[in-house]
């Protein structure tokens, strides 16, 4: 469970980044953007499974594709399903929408959290109660205080959410899984890599764009994979409310970035804040839990060791 916890952790701080580094891409607009974040993420996540010894999942889904056909076009759904993930993400902060999104992800680990206990029958500590209700407390205020629930917010939570159902539903919930839904998109991508005029003029004129597309593939890869990775070591009650750091270190590049939180906002993110901090302190009581049970059961051994050691003629 701790590689769960620290490729989530990784993930979030990536993907925080990666909301900042959105101000290196203006040159391109939105659509542009997300067809260099796909064509530039495949060949790094790519390395990424052949380091983490991950590429064998790949080869397992063409067999399965091979036996059964049909399998293929669920793959172009969660293909869909996530390529309008990416392009949202990279949408929002470039078009002055990066909060909206990042609450979509506030709420986004509270629908994990339903799917988890109605789908998969999984149980939350006392901790992780008290985390939901903090978390739940400040997304109601949001939807209090703004009357309705931005449709940048909803496409977040609710996208994501039929995402990883459908992939746990057909056992693709691996790296495998997600560069499958990569290259599907690889043509839309390319299509929208050459929307405007004279699109690939901008490297010549700006030569570092080399550099910056390439920054981007890397972090998309790292952030990426990490999440995929995370989400199947984890249960999904525990993914859920890991998710919450993604979204507040969102919010913080969306302040970066210009955005600002009116007063009545923090009510919003001081409990979602809160929540975080909860699961800190529960992952910190898992690992000395964890320890002192490893510690017991070395002693418990040698005690077996010593006793079998006096009983010996």
């Amino acid at each position: 469970m701790f590689k769960g916890v620290a490729l989530s952790v990784l993930a979030s701080i990536t993907f925080g980044v990666l909301y900042f580094y959105t101000q290196f891409l203006q040159v391109f607009d939105s659509q542009q953007t997300f067809g260099w974040r796909i064509i530039s993420t495949l060949p790094f996540l790519t390395l990424f499974m052949f380091y983490s010894g991950d590429w064998v999942h790949v080869k397992a889904i063409f067999q399965r594709i091979l036996e059964k056909p049909g399998l293929f076009l669920i793959l172009i759904i969660t293909s869909a399903l996530t390529c309008f993930q990416l392009w949202i993400f990279l949408w929002g902060p470039m078009n002055g929408r990066g909060l909206q999104v990042s609450l979509g992800y506030f709420l986004l680990p509270l629908f994990l959290v339903l799917m988890g206990s109605i789908f998969f029958k999984e149980k939350l500590s006392k901790l992780q109660m008290l985390a939901v209700l903090c978390a739940a407390s400040g997304v109601a205020h949001e939807i209090w205080r703004l009357g309705s629930i931005a449709w940048e917010t909803m496409a977040v939570a609710i996208g994501y959410s039929l995402y990883f159902l459908i992939r746990k539903h057909i056992q693709t919930d691996n790296l495998g899984g997600f560069w499958w839904d990569i290259l599907i998109c690889i043509p839309v991508a390319i299509y929208f890599v050459q929307m405007g005029n004279a699109p690939f003029a901008l490297f010549t004129e700006n030569s570092y764009l080399w550099l910056v597309v390439a920054g981007l593939g890397l972090l998309s890869a790292i952030g990426l994979g990490s999440y995929i990775l995370a989400s199947r070591y984890l249960p999904m009650i525990l993914f859920g409310l890991l998710s919450y750091l993604e979204p507040v270190l969102l919010a913080l590049a969306s302040l970066a970035l210009g955005e600002n939180i009116n007063q009545d906002e923090w009510l919003t993110y001081i409990p979602i804040w809160c929540a975080v901090g909860i699961l800190v302190v529960e992952g910190i009581l898992h690992l000395y839990a964890q320890k002192r049970n490893a510690q017991n059961l070395i002693r418990n051994v040698e005690n077996v060791q010593q006793r079998i050691e006096k009983n010996q003629p």
